[in-house]
């Protein structure tokens, strides 16, 4: 009788501790309860200052989750030890906006002494991704809350993890796949690319050398690339950024599909969502309905942030987003 009474309990607790490690609005309810004001404020006067900021924190963000999980683990520098994620090949072109983002809404959590040191960076990222999409004029959602931080972060662990400029659709549903998100959720997510900039060397080959036969890539719009070459020289200075979007660069809307639909997809992994047939439908679809858009967007990064969350004894809440405590 003893035995199966302690067994009883040992059931409650797992089951406890499970409910009540699972993500979930408001989270913070009894323990900050004015956290997401508190960040949205934070991100909002860093949106103010520069509008890099948007384009920062969202790729901060899936960076981040398709890497170890979302745990906040690329934030972590370097030390003489391990070289961390964000200094990874694949990470040197993150904005120093986003990570100064996060930093900052952490230190204005931390300034209420009830909130010091019980708010994950990890959240926080998820907060001030949904802040920047909306402050560019993207949906608003509720963000599921209840992430700790990783303890690891290994440049090696990023190899292989993140799509490419490069990528073909079926490396794209590939790499999506492995984070339990469908074909939908991927084009949806490329859609973050209606903001923010990239470097010339990320698609000079489209422009140049795409092959014999074709030195510019065939599905770029004649007059995008000429437009496209006019700002990037073929001896590709590293200093120039292009913006993803040519003509909504600085809203979150669907101009994206709509520019697809015109050659305009800077990448490759952009324009192969409409000349491949297999996800053309979806991006035509989208093009013409901003809201059915929108309502997919939300349902993916909400996807997005349950990626590799971390519970329990896996992660922690860091008390400098930057280093392990």
């Amino acid at each position: 009788m003893t035995r199966l009474l302690t067994l009883s309990i040992i059931c409650i607790v797992l089951w406890s501790s499970s409910t009540s490690a699972q993500l979930r609005r408001n989270f913070y309810a009894n323990i900050c309860p004015n956290v997401e004001s508190i960040v949205r404020q934070a991100v909002t006067l860093k949106f103010q200052q520069t509008f890099v900021t948007v384009p920062a924190v969202i790729r901060l963000f899936f960076h981040d989750c398709f890497v170890q999980g979302c745990d906040a683990s690329v934030i972590v520098a370097s030390t003489a030890r391990n070289k961390a994620e964000k200094d990874h090949p694949d990470n040197l072109s993150l904005a120093g906006d986003g990570f100064d983002t996060v930093i900052k809404a952490k230190a204005a959590v931390d300034q209420i002494p009830s909130c010091r040191n019980r708010v994950s960076c990890a959240d926080i990222l998820a907060m001030a991704t949904r802040d920047v999409i909306s402050l560019a004029g993207g949906p608003s959602y509720a963000v599921e809350l209840g992430r700790l931080d990783g303890l690891r972060s290994n440049a090696a662990d990023v190899n292989g993890n993140l799509p490419q400029p490069t990528s073909n659709l079926d490396q794209l549903n590939a790499i999506f796949g492995r984070n339990n998100l469908t074909q939908d959720d991927m084009i949806a997510l490329s859609a973050c690319h209606t903001v923010g900039f990239s470097h010339c060397s990320k698609f000079s080959t489209r422009l140049y050398s795409f092959s014999r036969q074709n030195p510019v890539d065939p599905s770029l719009n004649k007059n995008y690339a000429a437009q496209l070459q006019s700002m990037c020289p073929r001896i590709v200075d590293p200093r120039i950024a292009i913006n993803m979007d040519p003509t909504t660069p600085r809203i979150f809307d669907n101009a994206y599909f709509k520019n697809l639909q015109n050659g305009m997809g800077l990448f490759t992994s952009d324009q192969v969502l409409f000349t491949d047939r297999r996800s053309r439908l979806t991006v035509n679809t989208w093009a013409k309905r901003p809201l059915t858009f929108n309502n997919a967007f939300v349902q993916a990064i909400t996807k997005l942030g349950r990626v590799g969350v971390k519970t329990g004894r896996n992660g922690n809440v860091r008390f400098d987003c930057g280093r392990f405590n």
